[in-house]
C-alpha cells in the first residue's frame, strides 16, 4: 500500500541519485551554485573548448596581419558565446519545470 512515508521516503532517494555536486566546470558560467548533469557539463566543455579555439585563431590571425579574418573569426565567436548562453538558460528554465511538476506529479 502507497503511504505518505513511502513517497516520501522515494522522492528523498530520487532526489539523492539525480543530485550532482558539480564545481563550476563554466568559465563563462553566470551561475556557479546550480546543479548539472553530465552530459550538460560536457556540452558546455565542448562549447567553450571551440570558442577558445576561435580566439586563439583570431589571434593568431592578428599576428599574420589578416585584420579581416580576425575580426570575422571575433565575430562568430561572440555569436557562439551568445548562443551558448542562450541555450543555458533555456535548459536551466526546463530543468526548473520538470523539478517543480515532480512533487505535484507524485
Amino acid at each position: 500500500m502507497i503511504t505518505r512515508s513511502n513517497l516520501a521516503e522515494q522522492l528523498r532517494e530520487y532526489q539523492i541519485r539525480s543530485k550532482h555536486d558539480w564545481a563550476s566546470v563554466s568559465f563563462f558560467s553566470s551561475t556557479s551554485n546550480l546543479t548539472s548533469s553530465r552530459v550538460d557539463v560536457a556540452i558546455f566543455v565542448i562549447w567553450e573548448l571551440v570558442i577558445l579555439a576561435f580566439l586563439v585563431f583570431s589571434a593568431v590571425s592578428l599576428y599574420f596581419r589578416h585584420l579581416r579574418v580576425a575580426v570575422i573569426l571575433f565575430c562568430i565567436t561572440l555569436i557562439l558565446l551568445l548562443f551558448m548562453k542562450i541555450t543555458k538558460q533555456i535548459r536551466l528554465t526546463r530543468k526548473k519545470k520538470r523539478r517543480m511538476m515532480l512533487p505535484l506529479s507524485m
